[in-house]
């Protein structure tokens, strides 16, 4: 075959087509990591509903069940007023003076209070807007709802909105100019490994091989070079996420050896697919050149 005729410039071909896989390899392991590290800061965030001291149970739980029907919610977790005395007395533990004068009260000064969790930073706007409303503010005809946090933290929210659509929208351009960068040099160096066939393209042409039987063999070529190359990235990784894994896990936040090794199959699935498309794709029009002539 002329894989193994190419010598050097198929295995050449292989190393290019390795490198291209381990840039898509690469990039599917920092778009999970900032996947992962987006979905941790969304589920950091919230808006916190504080109640007047002594606000009814009935109250809270008809605002509670009306803002878990808006679409835009993804969670509604409620702290009674005793757990919010629970809570603040652990977060004081060290003040002594906040929790002598606590004790001087006597009685709970704390509310209850709900955490609301949006599906999308984006919507938290909206939750807001209906917080404001009648309906909101005096669930059953009682007024109960002290404060909500949003506004205080409106600027920070919406930053990170920023922060979150504009990672999403550099990390896709990125990920298309790699890609687009690795094809065409995958696509130079499949192109220079079928030049040194070209004498044998012209050969066959002149006893009247059809286009179709010159071109088969060179696909079938470009489709090794695609699968060798799957098999020598998946290798290549597989240290390499161990390692990142070990070492790197406080960064991203995310284990990337687990990661890799639970999503295994659908990256397998991912490198050959496209290393086999590119590299017989690259086969197909190098060989054109030369059936056109």
């Amino acid at each position: 075959m002329n894989f193994k005729r190419g010598g050097l410039v198929s295995w050449a071909a292989v190393l290019i087509v390795t490198i291209t896989l381990a840039v898509i390899t690469s990039i599917l392991l920092l778009q999970a990591a900032l996947s992962y590290s987006l979905s941790e800061i969304r589920d950091k965030v919230d808006v916190t509903i504080y109640f007047v001291p002594g606000a009814s149970e009935d109250g809270i739980t008809i605002l509670k069940t009306e803002l878990e029907k808006l679409p835009e919610v993804a969670e509604v977790s409620y702290v009674s007023a005793e757990q919010a005395l629970a809570l603040f007395r652990e977060r004081h533990k060290d003040d002594y003076p906040t929790i002598a004068a606590l004790d001087e009260i006597g009685s709970n000064p704390l509310g209850a209070y709900l955490n609301v969790r949006a599906r999308q930073v984006s919507q938290y706007e909206t939750i807001a807007k209906y917080l404001q409303s009648e309906n909101a503010l005096t669930p059953g005809g009682e007024q109960i709802i002290d404060k909500v946090n949003y506004y205080q933290n409106e600027l920070v929210i919406n930053r990170l909105n920023s922060i979150i659509a504009g990672a999403q929208r550099l990390g896709f351009l990125i990920t298309l100019l790699l890609i687009f960068i690795s094809a065409v040099i995958t696509f130079n160096t499949i192109r220079l490994a079928i030049y040194i066939s070209k004498e044998e393209i012209a050969v066959m042409r002149l006893v009247g091989a059809s286009n179709s039987s010159i071109r088969g063999p060179f696909m079938v070529e470009g489709a090794i070079y695609g699968v060798v190359a799957t098999l020598f990235t998946l290798i290549l990784f597989w240290p390499v996420t161990h390692w990142l894994g070990r070492n790197m896990t406080s960064f991203w936040g995310l284990d990337l050896s687990k990661y890799y090794l639970s999503n295994f199959w659908q990256i397998l699935i991912i490198l050959l697919i496209f290393g086999v498309f590119l590299a017989m794709i690259s086969s197909y029009l190098a060989v054109r050149k030369y059936l056109s002539k």
